[in-house]
């Protein structure tokens, strides 16, 4: 099965200033704000939720099209991609504008300042996947992910016209998009994908309720943090995977990138929804054990051991046994 991931491509600059930032605040001072913080670590973290899944995917010994603007900074990222298995095809190189950037600044009580620069992702809207990925080698599934909100709603149209399959999964940027935005990435995917809130923000950005979404899409996947995932088809009852318990949490960051890379390889691979949700919760348990969202491995004897320990030996035999299969993959139910 041949995946391309679609969305945002990013490093994170992560600093922490040792002190409280509302010791440095002056009340009768904030209408002009002017302040410098010397802080003692910066961590440069690789990025983006396209990149974060296309990441988990190629680990998982598929081989993704990730398809997103970035900028000329971009080669020595690139190449830790192309060693994961991630075709970058599909990457746009900006000429004038840097990859995106998350900068955060944390004190010692975990209050936090943060900016974000798009940059070159504001060009993905020029992106033609047409052109890119509906050829002779066209994909199976796209999976829209968050990016520039254009470039979402175009990508989307792209694949109904083009009648390929894809997964909606607006998350963090649903409070940038309208409804009839909303509505167009939902309308006809084949998996959508959220977090418990973003269920809620979606509801209410749509104005369509749960049956109402349901009507548009082939099947809604919701992340539930501690308590697994729920997979929510029309006319069905719904199905809920506990998360792995007892997972040591270094990072969330990336952890629902990775629950869907684990879980979209579980698919491609013949999985039923039950198996591919639960090595997607073992994929999450990895990243969720990692300090950043591409930190962990996808080692098959520790995807067997965290399988076996959360769902019991039958489940982690079928779910290793279908990594280890070297014909083609299945394409998803």
């Amino acid at each position: 099965m041949r995946i391309a991931v679609t969305g945002s491509i990013a490093t994170d600059h992560l600093m922490t200033f040792p002190g409280r930032f509302a010791d440095q605040l002056l009340p009768d001072q904030l209408d002009h704000v002017s302040l410098s913080f010397l802080v003692d670590a910066l961590d440069v973290r690789r990025g983006g939720v396209a990149a974060n899944i296309t990441f988990g995917l190629g680990a998982l010994g598929l081989h993704p099209l990730l398809v997103g603007a970035v900028g000329p900074d971009f080669a020595a990222y690139e190449v830790w991609l192309k060693e994961h298995g991630v075709d970058t095809g599909g990457v746009h190189v900006s000429a004038e504008r840097q990859t995106a950037r998350f900068m955060c600044l944390t004190d010692q009580d975990g209050n936090q300042i943060a900016s974000f620069y798009a940059g070159a992702m504001q060009e993905a809207r020029d992106i033609d996947l047409p052109r890119l990925a509906f050829t002779a080698d066209r994909p199976d599934l796209v999976v829209v992910c968050p990016d520039d909100p254009a470039a979402m709603v175009r990508h989307t149209a792209a694949c109904r016209d083009h009648q390929v399959p894809f997964a909606a999964d607006p998350s963090q940027q649903l409070a940038r998009l309208d409804g009839d935005q909303a509505r167009e990435l939902v309308r006809g995917a084949a998996w959508l994908f959220t977090n418990e809130y973003e269920s809620a923000l979606l509801r209410e950005r749509t104005g369509w309720d749960r049956d109402a979404i349901l009507e548009q899409t082939g099947a809604w996947v919701t992340t539930l943090g501690a308590g697994g995932v729920r997979i929510e088809r029309r006319g069905l009852p719904a199905l809920t995977v506990p998360a792995v318990p007892d997972t040591a949490v270094a990072d969330p960051t990336g952890a629902g990138d990775a629950f869907r890379a684990g879980f979209l390889a579980g698919l491609s691979r013949g999985l039923c929804l039950g198996a591919a949700a639960r090595l997607g919760c073992v994929t999450a348990s990895a990243a969720l054990a990692t300090v950043g969202p591409q930190g962990y491995r996808a080692d098959l004897d520790d995807i067997h051991t965290t399988a076996h320990r959360a769902y019991g030996a039958e489940a982690a035999e079928r779910i290793t046994a279908a990594l280890r299969r070297t014909g083609p993959p299945e394409p998803p139910a």
